[in-house]
């Protein structure tokens, strides 16, 4: 059940990316430079770029700020989330 859980995070946002540049081309457009900068968030910090995408056409200001962290926030925790479950179940052998 874990390793579901760790996959959907994975996965999700990087469906979720896909999809919307898909169907909405212009927003991403309007919030990168070059599609190569785009590409290479979606791969390393999907979440992030999600919030990017969410926050930057219109100006980053405000609340925007907290969006980001917490798009940073869980990209964070995809990274080393089962990194600590193991720990926890070798130490337990």
């Amino acid at each position: 059940m874990c390793c579901f859980a760790a996959l959907a995070v994975f996965f999700s946002a990087r469906l979720a990316g896909f999809f919307w540049w898909i169907f909405d081309n212009d927003r991403w457009s309007a919030a990168f430079d070059s599609f190569w900068v785009g590409f290479i968030g979606w791969l390393l910090v999907p979440w992030l770029t999600l919030s990017w995408v969410l926050v930057s056409p219109d100006g980053v200001n405000g609340f925007d700020y907290v969006i980001l962290g917490l798009g940073i926030f869980i990209d964070i925790l995809s990274w080393g989330g089962g990194g600590y479950s193991r720990r926890m179940q070798y130490s337990s052998v």
